[in-house]
Formats: C-alpha cells, structure tokens, sequence
C-alpha cells in the first residue's frame, strides 16, 4: 500500500492468519497504532519498522501523513507457521509487537515485497523467502528484549540503519569493526559496545549470522552448490562454511530441552 494523502487514513485487522506490517516508509503529522495486548504507539516516524499481529488479535491504526507512506502487509497461515515451529521449537509464545525492529526480518520481508511483483518463475525464490521470514519470526519469542526500548549507549536509529545496510551489501568482504565504526562516526571502542547493545551480539557475529541467512536463501534455490555458495559469500573452505552453518552436535537441541534451535542447523 502506497499514499501520499494527507487525509485521515484507518486499517483495521483481525483474522484467522498472522499478519505482518513491514512500514517502508512513513512520517505522520499524527496518528496511533494499536494491536491487542501492546501499549498504543503515536510513534510518528514509523519508517523500517515493524508491527507482528497475531491471529485472532484486534489490529487497528490510523494515519494523518506528513510525508508519503508505503507500507507491506504480508499474511501468513498459522498452520504452516506451525510445521516450522516443530522444528525450531521456539521458547515462547508469538507476542503482537508494535514497531520493532529486526534486521533479520526486515531483510527477508523486503526481499519478499519486491519478488512478489515478479513472474511465475520467482514462485520457488518467493517460496523460500517465505520459509526464511517464517523461521526469523519465531525467532522472536525466544528474543523479549525486542519489545522493550534498546539499553542506553546503544546505536542510534540512522546508525543502526546505515550498519546493516552497510553488512549486507558487503557480506562477502572482511568487516573490521574499526571500518563500521568510521562510518557512523564513533571510536572502535564505543562502537562495539553500542552494536552488542543494539543487535545483541558482537559485529563480526552479526555478519556471519546475515551470511549464513543469505546462504540458506541460495540453498533453496538449488542454483549453485554449496561449495559455490560458500564461496560467494566469502567463505574460502567448504569446511569452514559447514563449521559456520551446522552446529557441533553439543549444541543440538535434545527432546526435552524446552528451547529453540537455531535455523542454521537446517542448512
């Protein structure tokens, strides 16, 4: 959805699917947004964020525009969303969050809002982006922390931006932190603090996560083989992409365990 109206603008929402509000773009004069179980939000610079509606919970929010807004509204079947949970075993419930961010989710929901417009042949691309979107919301019930405000000496919203745009578009280089550190204008030393406080882990294991979450996107594409894929993505040893993508057997999940595990062990 695309407006540049500077008319009163209302969405409401409660269904049988989970529903998820990607805002593009977006700045109100004023406005609230709702969701059953959260605090109302008049958050007005809404832009990279994102709402969770779960199903069966009253979404409602309104809009009087100061800038244009696009938003994507992507729906999805609790029944799937179940098949995947049975294998992530996620440690909690899925909660309604009212602009959140993740840069994990973003980057899968935007991907998906552009191969969405295209043809037949992007169906098995558009098909594994959504089992990717899927997996990186279930994420979230093991993550409460995205629902409260980041820690104080955390980044900035235009430097948490800038360093995950920046991480994506550079996945198979090397990335010192001092380089990111430059660029949204802070010493290394502040800079690694207020990245761990901001993502939740250091830079350089943020950049292999987004590695490993690029790498599963091209395996189930099933274009180039995983050496390939490896390769491409700046891993220089088929061994060293296996170590970075499939867990030791340590770490696996057992029956009872009761938490989550991780969707790179999919891979």
């Amino acid at each position: 959805m695309q407006s540049t109206s500077r008319s009163r603008i209302e969405f409401r929402y409660r269904g049988t699917s989970h529903l998820i509000v990607a805002y593009e773009q977006g700045v109100r004069h004023k406005g609230e947004t709702f969701v059953d179980g959260t605090c109302p939000s008049r958050l007005r610079d809404f832009s990279r964020k994102l709402t969770f509606v779960p199903a069966g919970h009253a979404y409602f929010e309104w809009h009087q525009l100061q800038a244009p807004a696009r938003l994507l509204f992507i729906s999805l079947d609790p029944a799937e969303l179940d098949i995947q949970s049975a294998v992530t075993s996620p440690s909690g419930p899925l909660n309604p969050r009212v602009f959140f961010e993740d840069a994990s989710l973003w980057s899968t929901a935007d991907k998906l809002g552009l191969v969405a417009s295209a043809g037949r042949e992007s169906l098995p691309y558009f098909e594994a982006l959504g089992t990717v979107l899927m997996h990186a919301l279930l994420r979230l019930s093991g993550r409460a922390d995205l629902s409260k405000p980041l820690a104080r000496g955390g980044l900035a919203a235009w430097q948490r931006r800038f360093v995950a745009s920046y991480i994506e578009d550079h996945l198979a280089e090397h990335i010192s932190p001092a380089t990111l550190a430059r660029l949204v204008r802070l010493s290394p030393y502040h800079f690694s603090r207020a990245f761990k406080q901001s993502f939740g882990m250091p830079p350089h294991r943020y950049h292999t996560h987004r590695r490993i979450e690029r790498a599963k996107i091209l395996l189930e594409r099933h274009a180039l083989s995983v050496t390939d894929i490896g390769l491409s993505l700046g891993f220089n040893e088929t061994s060293s992409f296996t170590a970075a993508t499939v867990p030791p057997p340590s770490s696996w999940p057992q029956p009872d365990a009761g938490g989550w595990a991780s969707t790179s062990s999919l891979v």
